[in-house]
């Protein structure tokens, strides 16, 4: 049971976001939900295990919405004891025409977002000794698709970046792990 204990989950107003915030209201943890969508629908399932659980609605390609949403799910929830970095977005075009600001987009929110969350949740769970941080990366975290590029460039670096992560807290009550869900049909699956 998680009960006592905050989530926040990024890119969680659907699919496998909606399905980990639903999971951990189940075990008992207060939520924090962050996305674009049905807020309204996601929040009503949610609210059904956590009547506190709360949304925000951080743009998570801005590094200071970012780092707001986590303070204030640290102020108003208590604080981030499970982070599960979930946020992502994708495109499809062979590399030679994947226009520019979708490749920035998509590292800005599959990746440097997942950084940026954990930068400013860590020293929380270092003060206190404990964390769980879930790094939602996909089967392209592990191997390529063709024109895929900057969604396998991304996932890649989330697996790298959790690796990193794990060691520099190993001697900690943090984990941190990484998840590589292979194709479920989500929103972003539907799309392509």
């Amino acid at each position: 049971m998680l009960n006592g204990k905050t989530a926040l989950v990024t890119g969680s107003t659907s699919g496998i976001g909606l399905g980990m915030a639903l999971a951990l209201a189940r075990q008992g943890a207060r939520v924090m939900l962050n996305g674009f969508g049905d807020v309204d629908g996601a929040l009503a399932q949610v609210r059904a295990f956590d009547p506190r659980a709360i949304h925000d609605g951080a743009d998570m390609s801005k590094v200071e919405q970012i780092e707001a949403m986590v303070r204030r799910c640290e102020t108003e929830l208590g604080s981030v004891d499970i982070l599960v970095n979930n946020a992502g977005i994708q495109h499809v075009a062979p590399i030679e025409q994947f226009p520019v600001e979708r490749w920035d987009a998509i590292i800005a929110i599959n990746l440097s977002a997942t950084f940026h969350a954990m930068r400013v949740a860590l020293p929380g769970m270092q003060k206190r000794n404990w964390g769980r941080i879930i790094n939602v990366a996909s089967a392209h975290g592990l191997v390529a698709s063709a024109q895929k590029s900057a969604y396998v460039a991304a996932k890649h670096g989330v697996v790298g970046l959790t690796k990193v992560a794990a060691l520099e807290n190993a001697t900690t009550g943090i984990t941190v792990n990484a998840i590589c869900p292979g194709w479920v049909l989500t929103p972003l699956v539907q799309k392509q």
